[in-house]
């Protein structure tokens, strides 16, 4: 089945984008499948494949490519701008559902600091957090009260993780926990990278009175390696595009409400 060409000036961002959800749900595709998929030659689809390489979201093979590594993320500053037009559409959507004067918890993610950004018309909220980006696009909002978790910084991501932030979540029961997350496995298995960072998501999904799973598309299927939690433990999913068939049965199953930022 061919794949029909989009027009000029997003072309290869787009393909790109759906080269890599073809290799995330068949777990390798080959060179020749996808040039005649989108109607390219070979040499066009091997820089897609380069570009895609270079950021870790794919592996080169021989004759093709296949899901990169399931121990080590991509960086920070490439998730930043990586579907980010995605990413602001999901914020908004879940922005519309949280109310005025609520209290939130808002993880380490760049998904949720796209959230953060969608929320600064708010007014009253209480937000805990144990991100310091999260932190700095909320407090010019003087109605707001931040409150940030304790514990180790790390550079890469103004992230807090270990046990004091874990038992200062604790602490708390609020009306909304926003997370992020690297994975949605096939069979509803919540995954991610770090298993510091996933303790700390694990208490925000134990204290809020309902989760909120902010996810774009190039989550589901996705390899990592460290288990967060299943579906059923989580009220809405916020994403961009409708899930494949048994994935919505999945949803279904779990009485997990959908949302999606059109």
């Amino acid at each position: 089945m061919k794949v029909a060409k989009l027009g000029a000036g997003n072309n290869m961002n787009q393909r790109q984008k759906e080269i890599l959800t073809l290799v995330q749900h068949s777990g390798f595709v080959s060179i020749e499948t996808l040039a005649n998929s989108f109607d390219v030659t070979p040499q066009t689809i091997r820089r897609d494949i380069n570009s895609l390489c270079n950021q870790n979201l794919l592996t080169r093979y021989h004759g093709g490519a296949g899901l990169s590594s399931s121990v080590e993320n991509v960086e920070y500053a490439t998730r930043q701008i990586m579907f980010l037009q995605e990413k602001q559409r999901i914020a908004e959507l879940v922005a519309n559902h949280i109310p005025d004067r609520a209290s939130i918890f808002i993880n380490i993610g760049t998904t949720t600091e796209e959230v953060a950004k969608a929320l600064q018309n708010h007014i009253g909220l209480r937000i805990i957090t144990n991100n310091l980006n999260v932190a700095s696009i909320l407090r010019s909002n003087t109605s707001f009260e931040i409150i940030i978790a304790g514990g180790e910084v790390r550079q890469r991501d103004g992230g807090s993780t270990g046990e004091a932030t874990i038992d200062f979540i604790r602490q708390f029961k609020v009306d909304f926990g926003i997370i992020g997350i690297s994975s949605v496995d096939n069979d509803g298995t919540l995954l991610d990278f770090d298993y510091q960072e996933v303790r700390v998501s694990q208490a925000i999904i134990h204290n809020a009175r309902k989760v909120f799973l902010a996810a774009d598309s190039s989550k589901f299927g996705r390899s990592a390696m460290t288990r967060l939690g299943s579906l059923e433990q989580i009220d809405c999913l916020f994403t961009d595009s409708a899930p494949s068939e048994v994935f919505a049965e999945l949803l279904a199953r779990h009485k997990v409400q959908l949302e999606i930022a059109e």
